[in-house]
């Protein structure tokens, strides 16, 4: 992995961190949620002059692209309803690399070597960790956990279908891009049945949060596709939830969350696995 998509991974991931936080602090977190789906449009629509439109060959990963966002969209909602942005995110995310690298070995023919495979395992055993995080009154949060997890779960989905449809488009930012398109359409059918009301309340009082969650969230995610064209699946997932530390500070000093040692310990060994991936090469090519 090169130090420039290191960098751009390292980039997608405060921007990500930033707008689960838009999220997680707002009072109606389903109108700010499809605030931030709506608010991908417009700077999809402005991405489509510019790159090429995706490839046939990817319109099945694309599709299935969609409705594994929209998934990842309600559960994320539902988790932060319950626990706190320190706790649920990098729960959340931290499943992903640990599934995607299971899969990539297992069945995609992917090999990692030792030391990736130890980098990887750090981070899934910082971010994992945090599941131990207990609220104020000595509890486990249980509930926010189990949304976390199946949160997890979409996450890992729609790295490997993004990560297989972005390289089949040859066009990654326009893979994306027709994929936001979808999303967006899912997402605004499935409120009108779950949930009427919910785009009138966007347009009255979401518009901040659609203009900076949705760029936020476009760019982040556009550049992560970018990366899996570049780089193993694996490897920029991994890097790519070191986000938690962004999402760790910006808990406990925006946000106000409770800061615990088992928080720092998880931060920590989060940062050695993603130092280690990055540096993994030179101890190999030894």
């Amino acid at each position: 992995m090169s130090d420039k998509v290191i960098l751009i991974v390292l980039a997608a991931a405060l921007l990500h961190a930033s707008w689960n936080a838009i999220v997680k602090s707002s009072h109606d977190k389903t109108v700010s949620m499809v605030a931030v789906v709506l608010g991908h449009l417009p700077f999809a629509l402005f991405a489509m002059l510019f790159v090429a439109p995706p490839l046939p060959a990817s319109w099945g990963w694309l599709l299935c692209g969609a409705f594994l966002h929209a998934g990842y969209q309600l559960f994320l909602v539902l988790a932060y309803r319950f626990g706190d942005l320190s706790q649920v995110y990098p729960i959340a995310r931290g499943f992903a690399p640990l599934l995607v690298t299971l899969i990539s070995v297992l069945f995609l023919g992917v090999f990692l070597s030792q030391w990736q495979m130890l980098a990887v395992a750090l981070i899934v055993i910082g971010v994992v960790s945090v599941c131990l995080v207990r609220q104020h009154d000595g509890a486990l949060n249980l509930t926010a956990v189990m949304f976390a997890m199946v949160t997890g779960v979409f996450i890992a989905s729609y790295s490997l279908v993004d990560g297989l449809g972005a390289r089949l488009a040859e066009s990654p930012v326009g893979y994306y891009a027709w994929l936001t398109m979808g999303n967006a359409s899912i997402t605004v059918l499935a409120t009108f049945f779950m949930r009427k009301g919910v785009l009138h309340d966007v347009v009255r009082s979401s518009k901040f949060v659609a203009l900076a969650g949705g760029g936020a969230s476009f760019v982040a995610y556009a550049l992560v596709v970018w990366s899996f064209t570049q780089a193993p699946i694996a490897l920029v997932t991994a890097l790519r939830e070191t986000s938690i530390v962004f999402a760790l500070l910006i808990g406990v000093f925006y946000l106000r969350e409770r800061m615990s040692l088992l928080k720092v310990f998880s931060t920590a060994i989060t940062l050695c696995g993603a130092a280690l991936l990055r540096f993994a090469r030179l101890f190999t090519s030894r």
